[in-house]
């Protein structure tokens, strides 16, 4: 039977969108425009039906204008700008979405001359493709990895550039559930904004209840059987497993529920899609699930009358972001009801108001921002909504203090009702203490306003309460679910080892006035304690840089007084500074034990530093220092009380915490390195002053005060750190499940699993004595070298290695047993032959990417071809197996290369016309593979007849009937031998009778069995 992907999610996902009002089109009778896949009869239809005031001169010019906007290379913003124009011309209706034209296609093409892609699934809204979807089967090798790569590789590609551009959401699926505990996106359904280097893919998570029965149109066997026939696929209508995949509940089903049921996808296309200027380049955002229901939930609340609360995001998910789009949605939520909105976020630092305007002029507001409380007082008195005159959104940034202590900012008289004020509060977890004159003036500066407080750590206590300030909480999403779906990540705290307590101790005994009453701050900023502590840093940070592998990561050092950080950047500039740094690595170079060593140390060296205090410098100066730091071209920033909340930077993945920092201040602190970074899983704190206690009082303080809250949703913060004890445990989950083998003796061990034939159960394995090696390592970074004595470390080391090669061989006697694709086994033969080639020289590393290039080209064209029998194809093969056994790629010199290459080149073309004559064929049949190898076997044959033309109509004529039998009952196919004398008759009928082609027995025979062959082969799911 067929079991693959496409029966197994792409056709079930065609129909399931179908039932969400898609219409399915077969591209076997459109017409587009292959350069953008926009289809210009529909759009010209769609877009005059939007646009009735508009002739059919004018969106014939508008498509032009349309097209054109794909070529610029700004990732579909011009374009975009376009699509949600809200004058002239509309490309989408969204006041009544449903008057749009909507479409699906399955393998809609993106083709610039040899390259090409084709999207499983795509979605059109009056002819434009703006939505794909990548499906894969459950349990494919690499999970959604190798997909996630290959669009990185596509979109990477200019030649298809239009494609991206035009491109606003994308869909990859295996159709599995998520693994919370993965620390990459393997398995589930993720969706994605376009990037030209590589899209972020994120989780979805559904917080809102579907109806599903009144959302989804009634299931319709005309349409279904459409799809079926059209995608060669009728012998799985009955199946109970395609029964099973049409569930709206499997995971690519909900997530196409989720973001492409019409009400949904209006809302993504309009308000969650977000150009953001980096320092790297323009990048594309996507709303992250908790900010689209956090925009939503606000919305709600206004619904309800209710004007004031608080938005709970954990730090790192994206606050400034989801104030960013509800400027955009809030915007039109109060035109539909005439009133004009002005935005405000209100910030109770300088450092967070020049850090939110960065923030928000990426992202295109116009922002305003007030330098003065008399300033502030004439703008809040202001009616018109807006500073500028290009019409754009704008806000407006303002530091609470600028709050002028007269309440009556706004009197009964100057109240404007069209204008609506809208305040967004960030950090309401600090002390915006009531009994202050700020908070009270904010509240009366317009008592109308709708105040909305952003916190990642909200104030909970009997002296301040962030909800009794500010109202309940209208959406929440903590630490657990931020660290499940990729977007923060878990911290380590690095108790600070023996030896270093020892340095410490001797440091101290040389201050005897610690004796007296004399204040300890003076001790901990004295140089004879600061010295040994940054010489630690320093050591310390140094070899995390070699551990990670990883020179740009930052620290930053939180110390106990401003007097302390200080003396830690004098003695700094002293010791590390370059130039002292130069001759240090003279001196080194001259006993340097190796140059892998050598190399280590020159990348690993902390060469700059930053002292950020509120008396050192100006304004401008510490922003310079900051925006230095965030591009790398700072190690280390001391700091006292400055950047220890709102300070995003996400390189900073080492803290050193110098001091014992309170309550929700701790977690905020805790924060700055939790932010995603590269491939890292977790964020460093080096913990000098032991803040365990206080981090367990605060943890246990919220637990306890917001369990009739929330729950057992409080659970969010359990376990933040990865402590010693959780290692210790694990360490013992692995000998328990090790118990039974030897472990002590490597080829006993070997020969036991070697018995083992369950992948599952050898996967299990694997995956332990990896999660050994990586507990190895945490060990020795965090000093903890007792644990070293539980397990013999570098004999799980080998383990690991012979339970690997026996999990591969487990696989490879799989691929074997279900008849995989050779070609397979040939890709991964090749792929070793480029690696191994990579280690040449520098000069022929640039011939070994053209190698390579080449090389995946010619394999991918092999690949496609849908023959596998036919005899050039597989001449073609062999002359390829025979290029690569002459030599070791790595052998070769430069000339022996371009031979190759040039090989490759020649063996690539061929083979491109064998699939172009391929594709010709199959698209007689109505892309029906099947019939187009049994034309080409009669043909080889020889003697049945001369025209070709005539082997068609008669193959056509059995096709069509015989097709339309299976659809109507597809279990004949479960009686071979009954199928093959219906065939027989079928056979004869068309070929002899209807086109008088003389057939012998032998032929009869012949042709009959390669028919039979066929659709048995394909209700079976064998491979051709």
């Amino acid at each position: 039977m067929k079991f693959n992907e496409d029966s197994r999610v792409k056709i079930p996902s065609l129909i399931h969108l179908t039932r969400l009002g898609y219409n399915y089109l077969s591209l076997k009778d459109c017409r587009w425009d292959i350069n953008t896949n926009i289809f210009p009869e529909i759009f010209k239809e769609g877009v005059s039906k939007i646009n009735p005031e508009s002739d059919e001169e004018e969106i014939s010019r508008y498509l032009q204008d349309t097209l054109l906007s794909l070529d610029n290379e700004d990732l579909g913003k011009a374009f975009y700008e376009k699509l949600t124009a809200r004058s002239g011309i509309k490309l989408i209706d969204f006041e009544n979405f449903d008057n749009n034209t909507f479409n699906v296609v399955t393998e809609l093409p993106c083709k610039n001359g040899d390259d090409e892609f084709r999207p499983d699934i795509t979605l059109l809204i009056n002819g434009m493709p703006l939505v794909f979807i990548e499906v894969k089967k459950p349990n494919n090798r690499e999970g959604i990895i190798a997909e996630r790569n290959r669009i990185n590789s596509r979109f990477g590609n200019k030649k298809f550039r239009r494609f991206v551009n035009i491109t606003q959401l994308m869909v990859f699926s295996n159709n599995m559930e998520y693994d919370d505990e993965s620390p990459e996106p393997i398995q589930g359904a993720f969706y994605a904004s376009p990037s030209y280097s590589k899209p972020i893919f994120n989780y979805f998570r559904e917080e809102e209840e579907f109806d599903i029965d009144n959302l989804l149109l009634t299931e319709n066997e005309e349409i279904e059987n459409f799809i079926l026939k059209d995608n060669n696929l009728v012998i799985i209508k009955h199946n109970p497993e395609f029964q099973t995949n049409k569930n709206p509940n499997t995971p690519t089903n909900r997530l196409s529920t989720s973001l492409f049921s019409k009400e949904r996808l209006a809302f993504m296309l309009r308000y969650s899609i977000a150009y953001v200027k980096e320092s790297r380049g323009l990048e594309k955002h996507v709303m992250r699930y908790p900010q689209i229901f956090a925009t939503k939930a606000i919305a709600n609340k206004l619904d309800e009358g209710i004007k004031k609360g608080i938005i709970w995001h954990t730090q790192g998910s994206g606050k400034t972001a989801l104030t960013y789009y509800n400027v955009k949605h809030l915007t039109d939520y109060y035109q539909r009801k005439s009133v004009v909105p002005k935005f405000y976020f209100i910030v109770d630092r300088l450092d967070l108001l020049i850090q939110a305007k960065r923030e928000f002029s990426s992202r295109g507001l116009i922002v305003h921002s007030v330098n003065s409380r008399e300033e502030f007082a004439r703008e809040i008195k202001k009616t018109t909504a807006i500073h500028n005159h290009s019409g754009k959104p704008e806000i407006t940034v303002v530091n609470i203090q600028k709050f002028k202590d007269d309440p009556q900012v706004i009197s009964k008289n100057d109240y404007d009702i069209n204008i609506q004020r809208v305040y967004f509060l960030d950090e309401v977890h600090r002390s915006y203490n009531p009994k202050g004159s700020f908070l009270a003036n904010l509240k009366e500066s317009d008592g109308n306003a709708v105040k909305i407080g952003l916190t990642g750590t909200p104030l909970l206590g009997t002296d301040y309460n962030s909800k009794a300030l500010f109202g309940g909480y209208i959406h929440k999403y903590y630490y657990n679910a931020s660290i499940a779906d990729g977007y923060t990540l878990r911290l380590i705290r690095e108790e600070i080892s023996t030896n270093y307590k020892m340095v410490l101790e001797e440091a101290l005994k040389e201050v005897e006035v610690l004796k007296g009453d004399v204040d300890k701050r003076l001790i901990f900023a004295h140089r004879k304690f600061v010295e040994p502590m940054l010489e630690y840093i320093i050591e310390d940070f140094q070899n995390s840089r070699i551990t990670f592998n990883d020179d740009s990561v930052g620290a930053m050092v939180v110390c106990d007084s401003s007097e302390q950080a200080k003396e830690m950047y004098q003695i700094f500039e002293e010791k590390y500074a370059p130039k002292e740094i130069e001759k240090v690595e003279r001196a080194e170079a001259a006993e340097d034990e190796g140059p892998y060593k050598k190399s280590n140390k020159q990348k690993s060296k902390v060469r700059t530093a930053a002292l950020i205090l509120h008396d050192i410098g100006d304004k401008e100066e510490r922003k310079d220092l900051v925006e230095e730091y965030k591009a790398g071209k700072i190690d280390i920033l001391f700091v006292y009380n400055m950047l220890l909340t709102g300070f995003d930077a996400k390189r900073l993945k080492k803290l050193y915490l110098g001091r014992v920092i309170k309550r929700h201040n701790l977690l905020q602190t805790l924060t700055r390195v939790n932010r995603t970074y590269k491939d890292f899983r977790y964020g460093y704190v080096v913990d000098f002053a032991d803040i365990r206690a206080e981090f367990d009082a605060t943890n246990r303080a919220y637990f306890d005060e917001l369990q009739d809250e929330l729950g057992d949703e409080m659970e969010h913060y359990s376990n933040l750190f990865k402590s010693k004890e959780e290692i210790e445990e694990e360490i013992g989950d692995i000998r328990e499940l090790l118990f039974r083998f030897d472990t002590d003796n490597a080829e006993v061990f070997s020969q036991q699993i070697s018995q083992i034939s369950d992948i599952k159960q050898m996967q299990e394995i694997t995956k332990s004595l990896s999660d050994a090696r990586s507990l190895y390592n945490l060990i020795r970074l965090f000093g903890h070298y007792d644990l070293l004595e539980k397990v013999d470390f570098q004999k799980l080391n080998l383990l690991y290695r012979e339970a690997q090669n026996h999990l591969d061989l487990l696989h490879q006697k799989e691929n074997l047993e279900n008849e995989a694709d050779t070609s397979n086994l040939l890709n991964a033969a090749l792929e070793d032959m480029v690696f191994m080639f990579t280690k040449v020289g520098e000069e022929e590393l640039v011939l070994a990417d053209e190698l390579k290039t080449t090389l995946r080209t010619t394999r991918e064209a092999l690949e496609r071809n849908f023959d596998k029998k036919d005899p050039y194809f597989i001449s073609l093969k062999e002359e390829l197996e025979r290029l690569f056994k002459s030599k070791k790629l790595s052998e070769v010199n430069q000339e022996e290369m371009k031979v190759n290459i040039d090989s490759l080149r020649k063996i690539h073309e061929r083979i491109k016309e064998l699939n172009r004559e391929n594709n010709l064929l199959k698209s007689k049949y109505q892309k029906d593979e099947k019939y187009a190898r049994i034309h080409k076997r009669i043909k080889e044959k020889g003697g049945i007849t001369q025209k070709e033309s005539q082997l068609f109509d008669a193959l056509q004529l059995i096709k069509a009937e015989a097709d339309e039998t299976v659809l109507q009952n597809t279990r004949i196919l479960n009686n071979e031998s009954y199928f093959d004398q219906m065939m027989v008759k079928m056979v004869i009928n068309k070929f002899v009778k209807e086109q008088k082609i003389k057939l012998d027995a032998a032929s009869t025979k012949y042709i009959n069995g390669l028919v039979v062959k066929e659709y048995m082969n394909e209700f079976n799911g064998v491979s051709a």
